[in-house]
């Protein structure tokens, strides 16, 4: 069985960045973010011994949802000055160590991963999407799950743990984000509705469109006036939410790990000054060499 792990990047890298506060080459450059990036895909891969495997980063936010809200996203922060330059650095690791990854200018990752783990599913594969991120659950299905780095068990979620986490099915994830909003893109939600009411309505309703056409049989006066008064922030927000249909190219051969540079990775490891990942390297033990690339 042909098993895909689709790795969010820039997530990835932002979690070793924080994780490691302080990590520096010989010549002073930061490499926390690189260490811990290069750590926790090795103890991916280890756990997961995945065929296929691709790195997904962010390469600009879609133009659609800027349109569809201005203010997508805006609160977030500047990247730090130390995690900028470090995302080369690991995507050289990545093609020395014969890995895929990809950056689309406009195309945000999560747009690009859902469309690979749609096609990969669609072909009878088995996914695993690597990320944080809880737009990611409204995939889930019997071929797709969701690793999650903050769950610290390692399991791969599947429609159960989804389902504990929000309260609703898979399928129903665009409308509980649409209904309760998500600060963390900072698209607003219905004032008033939290995770549980959402789901709540939701488990009542099935989905928001149902919800908008039988308004009448909400049972709070005031709820039902809040969602009166939301149903155009509801529309938008079902379009932000959703991840949209991108061009992908899903192709396998791309996508199957090669033989590593190992040449061009002690070159690596030596320059930023990892002694124990270049020690690694010259091992002759076989499974050392495979868990570290």
């Amino acid at each position: 069985m042909n098993r895909l792990l689709i790795v969010d990047g820039h997530a990835y890298a932002y979690r070793a960045f924080h994780a490691i506060r302080v990590l520096r080459s010989p010549t002073g450059q930061p490499t926390n973010a690189i260490y811990g990036f290069v750590k926790m895909l090795e103890k991916m891969r280890a756990a997961l011994r995945p065929t296929h495997l691709v790195v997904v980063w962010d390469g600009g936010l879609s133009a659609a949802r800027m349109a569809a809200l201005p203010d997508y996203k805006a609160q977030r922060p500047d990247m730090p000055d130390d995690l900028r330059p470090q995302f080369d650095e690991i995507r050289k690791y990545l093609a020395a160590a014969g890995l895929a990854d990809f950056c689309g200018d406009g195309v945000e990752a999560d747009d690009y991963i859902a469309c690979l783990a749609r096609s990969a599913a669609a072909a009878d594969w088995r996914v695993v999407i690597a990320s944080a991120d809880k737009d990611f659950m409204q995939l889930v299905s019997d071929r797709i799950g969701l690793l999650n780095p903050n769950d610290k068990t390692g399991a791969v979620w599947t429609r159960e743990q989804v389902q504990a986490k929000a309260g609703v099915e898979p399928e129903q994830v665009a409308d509980w984000l649409a209904l309760m909003g998500d600060a963390v893109d900072n698209i607003p939600g219905v004032a008033g509705v939290g995770p549980k009411t959402a789901a709540e309505l939701l488990k009542q309703f099935g989905s928001v469109d149902i919800l908008l056409a039988r308004l009448n049989e909400v049972r709070s006066e005031r709820l039902r006036l809040a969602l009166s008064a939301a149903v155009d922030v509801l529309r938008r927000n079902l379009a932000l939410v959703r991840l949209h249909d991108v061009p992908c190219e899903f192709v396998p051969e791309k996508l199957q790990p090669q033989t590593p540079d190992r040449e061009k990775l002690a070159g690596l490891f030596a320059g930023w000054g990892f002694k124990g990942m270049v020690a690694a390297l010259e091992e002759p033990c076989p499974e050392r060499q495979a868990q570290l690339i």
